[in-house]
């Protein structure tokens, strides 16, 4: 337990940016495992609108510096990749 007034403050915003970046790195995860179901079951559209969704949370979270740059880069060339086995 801090003893100093900062220090305890740091430990507060630690916590809530903590939860904060899990959240948004859960929710990548949710897309992405979305988006494999939906390939699995051959669902095109489904697919198509899950790859958007997870374009737009991944470059959130590296935007807001919670996945690097080139992790994004990889999820959303896999995420390609996989909708384009549905042809």
């Amino acid at each position: 337990m801090p003893n100093i007034k900062s220090a305890a403050k740091r430990v507060r915003q630690t916590e809530v940016r903590t939860l904060r970046n899990r959240a948004l790195k859960s929710r990548v995860k949710t897309f992405r495992k979305k988006l494999a179901a939906a390939v699995a079951g051959k669902q095109k559209e489904a697919a198509e609108s899950t790859l958007r969704e997870l374009f737009a949370a991944a470059d959130k979270a590296a935007k807001k510096n919670v996945l690097q740059k080139n992790t994004v880069a990889r999820y959303k060339s896999a995420g390609s990749r996989l909708l384009a086995t549905l042809g």
